[in-house]
């Protein structure tokens, strides 16, 4: 579990490996790689968000999905979600894939990110227990609280959840019966 993510998958637009590469480097370079965002919902529709942390060299502090990370070479997507849900929020769920999309983004210290991203939802009541060098503050929010937050001060968001926030938002409508 927890396993070392020093590394990413380079692909082409159409998911294609094209071997792999330093983390780092390929945030540097803006070159295309692998990624997953895991977002988990409550039964009351609350999203579980966290607090990057500190130490972080990008999204340091930002606010985001409730975990995200990069599969490693041969790596199954769900699998290495599992795996890094347990890690950085010490909890687990059933995970469903409910959409991938390519993004392009310069963020602070010179890095790019430009990612084919896949996005990951579930369901879960369980109060995570976060590891302090991947999280430094969590919280679940309602999704008008959270829209009224981000229409407020988007620059405490990270730039791919406020990307695709709305998409995933509409499936979590669709799938929990709010009261």
């Amino acid at each position: 579990m927890g396993k070392e993510r020093n590394h990413v998958v380079l692909v082409d637009t159409q998911n294609k490996v094209l071997g792999t590469m330093d983390k780092y480097e390929a945030h540097i370079k803006g070159a295309l790689h692998r990624a997953f965002s895991i977002f988990i919902f409550n039964e009351k529709g609350e999203l579980l968000l966290q607090q990057r942390a500190t130490g972080k060299y990008h999204g340091a502090n930002l606010w985001t999905n409730t975990c995200c990370s990069h599969q490693q070479i041969n790596e199954n997507t769900l699998d290495a979600a599992k795996d890094r849900l347990a890690y950085e929020m010490n909890m687990s769920a059933n995970l469903e894939e409910l959409f991938t999309f390519i993004y392009h983004a310069k963020v602070e210290n010179n890095l790019i990110e430009h990612e084919l991203d896949v996005v990951l939802f579930g369901i879960s009541n369980s109060e995570p227990h976060p590891n302090p060098e991947e999280v430094q503050a969590y919280k679940w929010i309602n999704t008008e609280k959270l829209e009224s937050w981000m229409n407020k001060h988007p620059e405490q968001f990270t730039y791919w959840f406020k990307d695709v926030w709305h998409r995933v938002k509409d499936h979590m409508l669709q799938t929990i019966d709010i009261d």
